[in-house]
């Protein structure tokens, strides 16, 4: 994994993101990352399927509420509805939240599930449950999407597969019992900062490029000797390759290019927003049109117990409401919508009935996540809950589906079958069905 800063969004468990990380760096000879591209060695021989859709995952660490956002109850009592009210969306019929105008009216490039139900309201297992599919089993960490994705279908130049912005929540979502060769390239900072840059993309202080490649020409010849005396070993054969990769990255005026929010207008990195949240999402434009193929982004802030309404309508909703909207917008003026599979979805939602702290609780019995692009059916809303958005009415769709949808959706065989490091099968999605009215 690579270093990264933090902000210090803190659950109610009483830790930080910044509590889980772990710190490393690629360095002057990219020395972390031949693993890495051992592993894109391996993907780039099952070829790339007719269909490549990429990912933009806006996770939202802390567990969203799902009443305030996506599936408000306007006739429901006070103390379940809340102070919010609720308004139209471009779909006659569907109401979201008064704080999410501009969503309202980009339902046409979305559709929210409203009745996705889990058995788990604890946050690092709920966490790990959405972002792989698998509900947590503390005896093996199963990969999380980008990993697999990763793994399937490797790289694109020399951007990196698999990204992640703002932190890795509870260390889940990572390469799992795969390995940590297909753990994210992490991003930490803030992208709306006029100093924000991302490390191990650049060579270090003090060395410039001339510099930069005498070291790998030394590094080459040496490896060129090693080659003619073993070569009998395939690893030491193929290893100029891997570190060629490593090379390339940093590098690669692509590779910088796509990081730096300065090559966008002013006019567009308004739309998005100038808060961390907004240039995020700018950022995982830039990303995936360079090449990366899923990019999570991690917004945290959302474990309100006190609080609630305050914090919704003061720092949480307006930022996603602009920035995710600006993200829908602007993939479909650049023609990539089709081609982007934009999910929205925290690790549950919140208890329907207010606190006395003016908060809400922990709930996984109902969670709204919300898909667009990348070939899905928009405009919808698939499923229902009760009066109290406390249970799905009609349609229940499971952890695993949502997982089996999001995989089908970016061209991933759900049944294959990986080897543990327990020499166990395990397919790649645990037992889910895809949400046909989506694909």
């Amino acid at each position: 994994m690579f270093e990264m800063e933090l902000g210090e969004n803190r659950t109610c468990d009483g830790v930080t993101r910044r509590d889980f990380l772990s710190v490393g760096a690629l360095t002057a000879l990219g020395l972390t990352m031949p693993d890495l591209l051992r592993a894109q060695a391996e993907a780039s021989k099952k070829g790339t399927p007719k269909r490549d859709v990429a990912c933009i995952l806006l996770w939202m660490e802390g567990g969203p509420s799902q009443i305030d956002t996506f599936d408000p109850k306007p006739e429901a009592s006070s103390e379940y509805r809340g102070p919010f009210g609720t308004i139209p969306t471009k779909i006659p019929g569907i109401r979201f939240s008064e704080h999410l105008p501009k969503l309202a009216q980009n339902l046409d490039k979305f559709s929210v599930l409203r009745s996705v139900t889990s058995p788990d309201a604890n946050h690092e297992t709920a966490t790990h449950y959405l972002l792989t599919g698998y509900p947590f089993n503390p005896s093996i960490e199963y990969p999380g999407y980008g990993a697999v994705l990763a793994r399937e279908k490797g790289f694109q130049g020399a951007m990196p597969p698999n990204v992640h912005v703002g932190g890795l929540p509870f260390l889940h979502g990572n390469g799992g019992y795969m390995g940590a060769v297909y753990n994210p390239f992490m991003i930490g900072g803030d992208p709306n900062s006029n100093g924000f840059s991302v490390r191990d993309v650049s060579p270090p202080n003090g060395l410039d490029i001339s510099r930069f490649n005498r070291r790998k020409g030394f590094r080459d010849t040496l490896d060129q000797w090693q080659k003619d005396k073993e070569t009998a070993n395939k690893s030491v054969q193929t290893m100029d390759t891997f570190y060629e990769r490593a090379f390339n990255l940093v590098t690669s005026p692509d590779a910088k290019k796509a990081f730096n929010l300065k090559e966008e207008s002013d006019k567009v990195r308004d739309h998005y927003g100038r808060n961390h949240f907004g240039q995020s999402c700018l950022l995982a434009r830039r990303m995936v049109e360079a090449g990366v193929r899923f990019v999570t982004v991690n917004f945290g802030g959302w474990d309100t117990h006190e609080n609630n309404f305050n914090a919704l309508k003061g720092h949480l909703l307006p930022p996603v409401d602009q920035g995710y909207s600006a993200l829908l917008e602007d993939l479909q003026q650049r023609g990539m919508l089709d081609s982007t599979l934009v999910v929205w979805m925290g690790e549950f939602g919140r208890t329907p009935k207010v606190n006395p702290s003016a908060g809400r609780d922990h709930w996984s019995g109902a969670i709204s996540v919300t898909m667009g692009g990348g070939g899905v059916k928009t405009g919808q809303v698939i499923g229902s809950t009760n009066e109290r958005s406390e249970f799905p009415k009609e349609r229940p769709i499971r952890v695993e589906d949502v997982a089996a949808t999001i995989y089908t959706a970016l061209g991933v065989d759900t049944e294959k079958e990986y080897i543990s490091p327990q020499e166990r099968p395990l397919k790649i999605n645990y037992d889910g069905v895809p949400i046909k009215e989506l694909l």
